[in-house]
């Protein structure tokens, strides 16, 4: 699978939704394989007496199973590239602020604080971040 190129949309994604979306479908695999959750029913037609009878027919969802497992294979690919990407920023700083703010999730006035200036919280975002995206074309 090719790496996509990053974009804003992207890093937005990735701090606000990516790691539930994680959660969600490895809770919904698990409960697949521990609970009935993973079995279904089908209708086919049994021709064995010459006419169609409709016969159910269950067993485990395979098709849904799998769906699920490569969704969530591409979402810790996706979670994995946003990391890497991060941790490649050369500048320590803005790799501490970007690490701060999309993988710990912390709000701005925190950040500043951790920063040494807990009077302006727009510094990290505005000084840091958004000059480091503009700076290299992230749009």
């Amino acid at each position: 699978m090719p790496v996509q190129r990053m974009t804003k949309d992207r890093l937005d994604r990735f701090r606000n939704k990516l790691s539930a979306e994680i959660i969600c479908l490895e809770a919904e695999l698990r409960e697949m394989e521990e609970t009935d959750k993973g079995m279904g029913i089908s209708t086919i037609l049994d021709y064995r007496t010459g006419y169609p009878i409709p016969q159910g027919v269950s067993g485990f969802e395979w098709d849904k199973y799998c769906r699920k497992h490569d969704l969530l294979m591409r979402k810790r690919q996706e979670q994995k590239e946003v990391r890497e990407w991060i941790e490649a920023i050369e500048d320590i700083q803005t790799r501490w602020v970007f690490r701060m703010w999309y993988i710990e999730r912390l709000s701005w006035k925190k950040i500043a604080k951790k920063m040494g200036v807990p009077q302006n919280e727009d510094y990290p975002r505005l000084m840091v971040r958004d000059k480091y995206l503009k700076n290299n074309g992230i749009k």
